[in-house]
């Protein structure tokens, strides 16, 4: 995604993201928690995420059930 594509995301609904398999990249994850993906990837490398993250050698994922928990929370 280059940077005016990202400019014009917006963060998806909760429905939305209820329907996302299951588990997503972080950039996608970060967009629907409302925060930058080098936020989340600083969280992500800090322990501190406040979702639950898969590591498949270098590469993370996001386990969307997780996601989805936060923002019922929410």
């Amino acid at each position: 995604m280059n940077h005016l594509m990202r400019a014009a995301a917006v963060a998806p609904t909760l429905t939305e993201v209820r329907s996302w398999p299951a588990t997503v990249d972080v950039s996608r994850a970060a967009l629907a928690l409302g925060i930058s993906r080098s936020q989340m990837y600083a969280l992500i490398q800090r322990g501190e995420a406040p979702v639950r993250t898969l590591a498949f050698g270098a590469r993370k994922r996001v386990v969307t059930a997780s996601l989805v928990r936060l923002l019922e929370a929410a």
